[in-house]
């Protein structure tokens, strides 16, 4: 496969907005601070901000998914993008950095402004029937006709089956799971911007509320109000600015799955397996160079199917390989989800994974910095099925 330049790109700043279960402010009001935020630690203007992508866009009948889109953003702050995307049927949520880096590579851009906003937590309660992040109506619509009449409507029931399998074959057992959410959940307590961080003991997730078995409670995501921003910029001209730049040394965003859990050959991975073949075939480095892996978590089953999808461990050695915990421990051989995750830290849907693998390697983690000198992350993100995306991240 030819390289269309994702190594000439740089992460040069990042920013968040307060993230708040709710927040007071519009969720246009949080992607501006996210997004000046990021602007100023980058060391640029407003001015020179020539390019535009988020994921989704704004979805306008939505209960708090994304109310914040290009348009909007672009006259809050006054901005003249030469170039601009928001999609939702990307390679994931970190599709839209991917997006940033084709158009810097292509030309179209030196600097592109990159965002997230969500608002779950003050949307008002989606109607009875309605998923989380759609409107109701009286028929259900598109692919969800197939998935409705079993009450599938949602991510919980989804996710569940995959983790049912995996069970059924490998062994995994919920305390396998549990140390993923007891692991996101220390690491929160670390960080003080996380939305949980009081202790968590194994009694206390096995205790709280099943779902959709094997999944409980606290397996899921936690919904806020929230904005991440990153400034994604050409390399020759990234060196010159406030912060060493963050090569994004590969990505891996390859659509050959199936993309929903019923079409699925095999429930024991995702399109994640092909979107990490992808990344490791476009870098000489591999998981034995990664020093932090900040993994998507909108369940927990997710991370573990991460892990095993990009080569921490086999097929179906995922629950063996987080054992108690250990490993994936902030002290540990691969120090995951190191600012709390989305299952204690916040659901900022995968681009707050990556503002945290850059505070990483920048040095910024504080209480939960990675000792000693982290120089590679890989991040990931994506909702199963062929929809899936990761990126390495270096620091020369």
């Amino acid at each position: 496969m030819s390289r269309f330049g994702e190594k000439q790109t740089a992460i040069t700043g990042i920013g968040m907005s307060e993230v708040r279960r709710p927040s007071l402010k519009s969720g246009l009001e949080l992607t501006v601070d996210a997004s000046l935020a990021a602007i100023k630690a980058a060391g640029l203007t407003v001015d020179q901000i020539d390019g535009i992508a988020s994921y989704p866009g704004a979805v306008w009948d939505s209960s708090g998914f994304s109310p914040t889109g290009v348009p909007e953003l672009r006259l809050a702050l006054g901005l003249k993008p030469s170039w601009f995307s928001a999609s939702k049927e990307l390679a994931g949520q970190l599709g839209c950095v991917f997006s940033a880096v084709a158009a810097i590579s292509a030309g179209l851009a030196n600097h592109v402004l990159v965002f997230r906003t969500i608002g779950e937590a003050s949307a008002r309660r989606a109607a009875a029937g309605a998923m989380a992040h759609g409107a109701g109506s009286p028929r259900v619509m598109g692919v969800h006709e197939w998935t409705a009449p079993y009450g599938a409507l949602t991510g919980a029931p989804f996710f569940a089956l995959h983790a049912q399998r995996h069970f059924h074959d490998y062994g995994t057992t919920p305390e396998h799971l549990g140390r993923i959410a007891l692991n996101a959940r220390a690491n929160a307590m670390r960080n003080p911007e996380a939305i949980y961080r009081t202790a968590l003991t194994m009694d206390d997730y096995l205790a709280s509320r099943m779902i959709s078995s094997p999944l409980r409670m606290l397996d899921c995501d936690v919904p806020v109000d929230g904005s991440v921003a990153i400034i994604v910029s050409r390399m020759d001209q990234a060196r010159d600015l406030c912060q060493p730049p963050l090569r994004i040394e590969a990505i891996g965003s390859a659509l050959h799955a199936r993309d929903t859990w019923f079409r699925s050959e095999d429930l024991t991975q995702t399109g994640a397996v092909d979107a990490a073949r992808m990344m490791w075939s476009r870098t000489d480095l591999g998981p034995a160079d990664v020093d932090t892996a900040q993994l998507y978590d909108g369940f927990s089953i997710l991370t573990l199917l991460w892990l095993e999808a990009l080569g921490f461990c086999g097929r179906g050695e995922g629950g063996g390989y987080i054992d108690e915990g250990r490993r994936i421990a902030l002290d540990g051989e691969l120090p995951v989800n190191t600012g709390g995750g989305q299952l204690s830290a916040g659901r900022l849907h995968g681009l707050g994974h990556l503002h945290e693998a850059c505070l990483q390697l920048w040095g910024g983690g504080g209480e939960r910095q990675v000792a000693p000198n982290p120089k590679v992350a890989v991040v990931s993100a994506g909702y199963g099925g062929g929809f899936n995306g990761c990126m390495l991240v270096t620091r020369d």
